[in-house]
């Protein structure tokens, strides 16, 4: 009996189940994984609490409604969860999808210190349709000026291309900061 191979099935850049694996909260699903949410530390961590938000746009301008996004920042002390003397409660990371009507994502955390010579911020990592490999850039923070004007990544780029890394403070603790995947406003994006 000869064998006939199967023809091979379509890709998919983020496959059609990414949401039930890595965000499952937005797929419906309840996990008792509470580091894989929008809330970065608990309630009782020290320091400023504030909201993340934003929208991702396609090249065109359309908002991405199936993207997810991870996030990884410092404590308020500049340190990293998993370090010794890291803030008891304060994960460090977490994932936020993007609301499949509107695109918009949201993290809840604290504000983050200076790590070293660098200004306040916080790593994101993207990942959509259409994206082969995850997209890593950076969120600063508009009322961090002073730190911002000699950090060394912002200091490496073209002023224009510093301000897309720039997020929007819309209030005292809400912070906006939109990513543009394509086009005259591409948000930077870092080969790591």
């Amino acid at each position: 009996m000869t064998k006939t191979p199967l023809p091979e099935t379509a890709s998919q850049t983020a496959g059609p189940y990414v949401h039930i694996g890595l965000a499952p909260e937005i797929a419906g699903l309840q996990t008792p994984l509470p580091a894989l949410g929008a809330e970065i530390a608990d309630v009782d961590v020290p320091g400023l609490r504030i909201t993340l938000e934003g929208r991702i746009f396609d090249g065109g301008g359309t908002p991405v409604t199936d993207a997810m996004i991870e996030l990884w920042q410092a404590d308020t002390d500049g340190r990293f969860a998993g370090a010794d003397a890291c803030t008891p409660g304060f994960r460090g990371w977490g994932r936020s999808a993007t609301d499949f009507e509107t695109g918009l994502w949201q993290f809840q955390t604290i504000k983050p210190g200076r790590v070293g010579d660098q200004a306040p911020h916080i790593a994101l990592w993207i990942v959509a349709r259409g994206i082969n490999i995850g997209l890593h850039t950076r969120a600063y923070f508009q009322d961090e000026s002073e730190a911002n004007a000699s950090d060394p990544v912002l200091l490496s780029l073209t002023p224009e291309r510093a301000a897309t890394l720039i997020t929007q403070q819309t209030s005292k603790a809400t912070y906006r900061f939109d990513i543009h995947l394509q086009g005259p406003q591409e948000t930077v994006f870092f080969d790591l």
